[in-house]
């Protein structure tokens, strides 16, 4: 079975500071590679970005349906899998994110040129991948020349933020992976059906062994901090400036949604679909936010949307 390959991209903004090491104006991103084209700098790349509380092994199944055509990298955003933590936890925010994606592309870049770039973000992945597209000053090697957006918008839902929020960054310790993916299942029933071996392989990448035994979540606490300083008014302020980066997309966009999603409204989706890029929507019946990109019609949703 291909497997990726992890690598590491310097990033500016000071990482926390370990036990042994000294203090640092940078940070790295962790990033996994897939690539079977037989090119190893196959200059068609696509971009997987991961939501809010996941990492970059959670596009395992869209990438092995892509690799064979395409180079697809999946990053570890700061904070989560195997990315260096921030020393300031305001940090964590879509703009150092961004900027975080815009020093690996130019990482890609400079090994080898890109001739066509394409973006998956799920939620907060999205969100990254509207900043990159929507700002057209943004130093990107190449234009985005198609985005999928999964399961997520300019207008996001209170009500969503506040279920997410009674969750996140919360301690936890799992005596074992099986009562981590049991426990972790009932706060992400939204994901759709799954079987066990499907959720067993998204649960394990998401999971670090403690030191004193048992096992924690992959992220950094800390990115509950300034999740947790938003306001309803500072999100419906920031939602105006959403839509403005919406309007300014240039790439040619796909919208998934959850039919049950409680972060992504059927009025949000369709209005999308009728302003800026015009998104054309897919719904999937029986999940919620988010759809995992595993199931055989999601991935053949992605794909054909890419490949074609």
């Amino acid at each position: 079975m291909i497997e990726p390959r992890l690598n590491y991209v310097s990033c500016p903004g000071p990482a926390a500071v370990r036990q042994g090491q000294s203090p640092t104006q940078e940070h790295r991103m962790a990033w996994w590679e897939w690539n079977a084209t037989g090119n190893p700098q196959h200059p068609h790349v696509v971009v997987c970005a991961h939501g809010l509380s996941r990492q970059g092994r959670d596009f395992d199944t869209l990438a092995r349906a892509l690799c064979h055509r395409v180079r697809v990298v999946c990053p570890d955003v700061v904070g989560r899998g195997h990315s260096d933590w921030l020393a300031d936890p305001m940090g964590y925010h879509v703009g150092q994110y961004a900027a975080d994606m815009l020093a690996l592309l130019q990482h890609l870049h400079q090994q080898s040129p890109l001739d066509a770039l394409d973006w998956v973000g799920t939620s907060m992945g999205g969100l990254i991948g509207m900043a990159l597209c929507g700002q057209p000053g943004l130093p990107l090697p190449v234009p985005v020349r198609r985005l999928v957006l999964n399961d997520v918008g300019p207008a996001i839902q209170w009500e969503a933020l506040v279920r997410i929020g009674q969750y996140l960054g919360q301690p936890v310790r799992f005596a074992s992976e099986q009562q981590a993916a049991d426990m972790l299942w009932t706060l992400s029933t939204g994901f759709g059906p799954h079987t066990p071996q499907q959720w067993m392989d998204l649960t394990r990448p998401l999971l670090r062994a403690l030191p004193e035994g048992g096992w924690g979540l992959h992220y950094d606490p800390a990115i509950a901090v300034p999740f947790r300083a938003l306001t309803q008014e500072a999100a419906a302020a920031g939602e105006s400036a959403l839509w403005q980066w919406y309007d300014q997309i240039q790439a040619r966009t796909l919208l998934l949604r959850g039919a049950q999603s409680d972060l992504l409204s059927r009025a949000t989706a369709q209005a999308m679909g009728q302003r800026g890029p015009r998104a054309m929507l897919v719904e999937f019946e029986g999940v919620g936010h988010a759809p995992t990109l595993v199931a055989d019609d999601q991935v053949a949703a992605v794909t054909s949307f890419l490949l074609s």
